[in-house]
């Protein structure tokens, strides 16, 4: 079901305690030389709507939220960007009509980086408000982790910035967004002795042309196969979401 193709009676119709609202959120920023600055708003967007096709009745889709925290993409330029604390709010705003209109269960479903904190501190400050609900949130690429690993072929096997993971995916869905002759691997340079350090830095000062990652290695058929198996994970999770008693 997509929430923005219902009328006000045929959403009135919908279970309450049987679906799980689908919030995709996203970005528009920069995303280095060869890829779309909707890149991310792209591929949360065809992750999400396969996931919908494949359970219809248990996914209520809202439209996808474009606008995310991206000050860290400033610099660059091309990039639109909420400030964390306006970001917060928007998606207060965004969730608790659902709630009071009496929906049990929401995933936030997340296509950007910048956007995790923010989407983790909103469902803080609702839990104490509405604790009769179950208020989750995840990366597409968290929760298909090991199954995106595992078909990405350079040493990067983790999500990145235009990265190998991304251009696939893009090439797959939008490849007239996707400009391949601008396409420049750009390494990490991470120091072992520092991981698990929160460092607050901006793009800028990790990458001089705005990715991280190996996209020379994309090609489309990776893409099709990864959108897939982000799909079939995210319907793993509301299934379960569904069958998960509500809190009391």
């Amino acid at each position: 079901m997509k929430f923005a193709e219902c009328t006000f009676s045929e959403l009135r119709q919908v279970p309450r305690e049987g679906c799980v609202v689908v919030a995709p959120l996203a970005a528009v920023e920069q995303h280095s030389h060869h890829l779309a600055t909707l890149t991310d708003t792209v591929l949360v967007t065809g992750v999400a709507e396969r996931a919908e096709q494949l359970l219809p009745e248990k996914i209520l889709l809202l439209p996808t939220l474009w606008l995310g925290a991206s000050q860290h993409h400033l610099r660059f330029g091309a990039t639109l960007s909420a400030r964390v604390e306006t970001h917060v709010e928007m998606l207060l705003d965004l969730i608790e009509p659902l709630l009071e209109d009496g929906y049990q269960r929401l995933l936030l479903l997340n296509g950007h980086g910048g956007n995790i904190d923010t989407m983790q501190s909103a469902l803080r400050r609702l839990q104490p408000r509405w604790q009769q609900r179950i208020l989750t949130a995840a990366c597409y690429w968290d929760l298909a982790a090991s199954e995106l690993a595992a078909l990405c072929e350079g040493p990067r096997k983790q999500m990145g910035h235009a990265c190998e993971m991304e251009t696939s995916m893009m090439l797959a869905l939008r490849p007239d967004l996707v400009r391949p002759a601008e396409i420049r691997d750009d390494p990490e340079q991470d120091d072992p002795a520092l991981h698990g350090l929160y460092l607050a830095e901006d793009m800028y000062q990790r990458t001089d042309h705005g990715a991280v990652g190996y996209p020379s290695r994309a090609n489309a058929e990776k893409g099709r196969r990864m959108l897939e198996a982000a799909a079939k994970r995210v319907v793993e999770v509301v299934l379960r979401l569904v069958e998960r008693p509500v809190p009391r």
